[in-house]
């Protein structure tokens, strides 16, 4: 309705003007049959007013589709043969569509191959890495230790890559199942024993073996893996202590990761999530990408765990994923 009277307002304005000049030269003529303007204006008006409503009632879906949003791309006008602006406005939108439709799937078409690329030569790179690593693992001259180390960071930017290109199409690589977060955070703690001992920090597990969650256990080794890593490096040369501990809050299951090394600034606090984003302490790690947190952040969404971070700066950072539903936790052989 309100997009029908602005369209005819102009209309409405051009006929009062037209209207009042028809009455001026009445009025100039002498105004002898006052009774007759009047009737004259009165027929006119309700000859107006009927074309009015005429236009509304015989546009009236086209004027309310004009005025709501799609529900999606393909709704578009409702083509009716006897209102030629509603249906040339219908082809045009078709018309318009169609090629964002051809373009929409160009690019994702262009999407996939890149992903694909992308996933090729991460497997490609992973295997000289695989060669390298099994070639020095037993030598122990300072020289192997350093490549050792680079080796280290190679993969975790490899797998970085990987996830993130993964992430795109996460439904097609997301398998649902119960998972024990021991099992994972005793993996990760025998997986990189050398990280911890080479920035001499040393984890304090404390995490029930009866917890499972319903989870996917590749993507959740990856997010508890990016926040161990970055709890080690942000706590190397400052403390040596690291807790990865587990608890229930109510009906949810929490698995905290607390370091007490440098934290974050407050001012950092709220952009911590966001892609490419390093803060203050990006600029004295040159190592961050700023990825880490935000594919974390990425990942529990789509698996429907929630992220929750508290840092004081020079204190240290902790971190919980809350796993909020279909938590399973047997203990002594029952289900709670």
């Amino acid at each position: 309705m309100k997009l029908f009277f602005k369209e005819h307002i102009p209309l409405t304005i051009f006929y009062f003007i037209q209207l009042a000049l028809v009455c001026t030269i009445f009025l100039l003529d002498g105004f002898h049959h006052p009774f007759t303007v009047l009737y004259a204006v009165l027929i006119s008006t309700v000859i107006y007013l009927a074309y009015l409503s005429y236009r509304y009632l015989t546009n009236r879906e086209f004027y309310y589709r004009l005025s709501h949003p799609l529900a999606k791309l393909d709704e578009l006008m409702t083509k009716e043969e006897d209102k030629p602006l509603a249906e040339a406005l219908q082809q045009l939108l078709s018309s318009q569509f169609q090629h964002f439709h051809n373009d929409i799937y160009m690019y994702k078409h262009k999407l996939e191959q890149h992903i694909t690329f992308i996933n090729q030569w991460v497997h490609q790179m992973k295997t000289p890495v695989s060669v390298i690593h099994l070639t020095i693992q037993n030598e122990d001259e300072p020289i192997f230790t350093s490549i050792q180390d680079e080796l280290e960071r190679i993969q975790k930017g490899l797998e970085t890559v990987l996830y993130t290109s993964r992430l795109t199409m996460f439904a097609h690589d997301f398998q649902a199942e119960s998972v024990s977060l021991h099992r994972i955070v005793m993996k990760l703690s025998s997986s990189y024993k050398r990280l911890f001992i080479r920035n001499r920090v040393f984890p304090t597990i404390n995490v029930d073996p009866s917890i499972l969650v319903a989870s996917d256990e590749k993507w959740l080794t990856f997010v508890i893996t990016q926040l161990l890593t970055n709890a080690v490096r942000y706590s190397a040369g400052i403390s040596q202590k690291l807790e990865i501990t587990t608890y229930k809050r109510g009906k949810k299951v929490i698995l905290e990761i607390k370091d007490f090394g440098i934290g974050i600034p407050s001012q950092d606090l709220n952009r911590v999530f966001n892609a490419y984003f390093t803060g203050e302490n990006g600029r004295k790690y040159q190592e961050s990408t700023g990825m880490g947190l935000y594919l974390v952040k990425e990942i529990c969404t789509h698996l429907h765990h929630a992220v929750e971070l508290e840092s004081t700066e020079n204190v240290g950072t902790t971190v919980r994923l809350v796993f909020h539903q279909n938590i399973v936790n047997y203990h002594n052989g029952s289900k709670d």
